[in-house]
């Protein structure tokens, strides 16, 4: 469950700010189509940068006519200029309990969501957030991000079962759009329907995993009581050597499985640990990766 004051809220998203100031989206990347901006589009259109010439043809913008090359040719052609648009990103933030298992893996979690949030802002596209539980979604609006009257959305979600999958497929992606996924990826369901999701309508993929030692290098030894983060029922057990070593080789699977999905999908994907700063966090598989950029 996530417990979080607003004021560590109001916290946590100002230092995402700032790291939007050292960070971004690789949006420069990929050639972009939709409404007006400051990034190359496919098609031309009527920034100040010169890309190419044709031919007139009837109906044409006589203001784009070459004069000079018509004074040298006498034939009409035309200057193509550059088309500037925005980038679409639609953020998606896995809200299932597990995302809260430790207040490190917490805090991690929350930053990257306004960091995507806020370098989405500062870049000048055109951003979309949704929180995902489960088979329940929630659209989020600019000023509940803002004023984080979101996660009141989050409290009134439907209860899921354990290891269950976010189901992305009801979202709204828009057409082409980036879309980032925030999750810690356990749940036990094939990456597929989700990594589909993500690249339907000729999207682009990007995923950013919090995680932290306690789940991926345990130093379990001897008797413990276990909570599933979702039911949070305790399931008693006595851990030796041999369970811990089926542990660790199970959890390492399911990271390579989905690490060779998303290589399929051409989909970027990023571990980012809890326990160091965010500028450490990020050269960890972000950069790496080509999930974050240095600005």
């Amino acid at each position: 469950m996530l417990t979080i004051t607003q004021e560590k809220l109001s916290e946590i998203s100002a230092k995402a700010r700032a790291y939007a100031d050292v960070f971004q989206l690789p949006l420069q990347n990929r050639v972009w189509r939709g409404q007006t901006g400051d990034f190359t589009g496919s098609g031309v259109g009527s920034s100040l940068d010169f890309q190419d010439h044709r031919s007139y043809m009837p109906g044409d913008d006589p203001r784009h006519i070459n004069w000079q090359a018509y004074a040298r040719t006498g034939s009409y052609s035309m200057k193509l200029y550059r088309e500037e648009v925005r980038p679409m990103i639609d953020l998606v933030f896995d809200v299932s309990d597990s995302m809260w298992f430790q207040p490190e893996k917490q805090t991690r979690a929350l930053e990257l969501f306004y960091f995507v949030f806020y370098s989405a802002i500062r870049s000048g596209a055109s951003i979309s957030c949704s929180i995902v539980r489960g088979d329940s979604f929630e659209r989020l609006s600019d000023d509940a991000v803002h004023g984080h009257a979101w996660t009141r959305r989050v409290e009134i979600m439907p209860e899921t079962p354990a290891a269950a999958s976010p189901d992305l497929r009801p979202l709204p992606f828009r057409a082409q759009s980036m879309r980032v996924f925030i999750s810690d990826l356990l749940f036990t369901e094939s990456p597929d329907r989700c990594l589909r999701a993500l690249t339907r309508n000729k999207g682009r993929g990007l995923v950013l995993a919090p995680f932290v030692k306690a789940e991926a290098n345990p130093d379990w030894d001897g008797n413990y009581e276990f909570v599933e983060a979702e039911s949070r029922l305790k399931h008693p057990h006595r851990v030796e050597r041999g369970l811990l070593q089926k542990y660790l080789n199970a959890y390492k699977r399911h990271f390579e499985i989905w690490k060779t999905l998303c290589r399929k999908y051409d989909i970027a994907v990023a571990r980012v640990p809890g326990e160091f700063n965010f500028q450490l966090a990020m050269q960890a598989e972000a950069i790496p990766n080509s999930v974050i950029e240095i600005l």
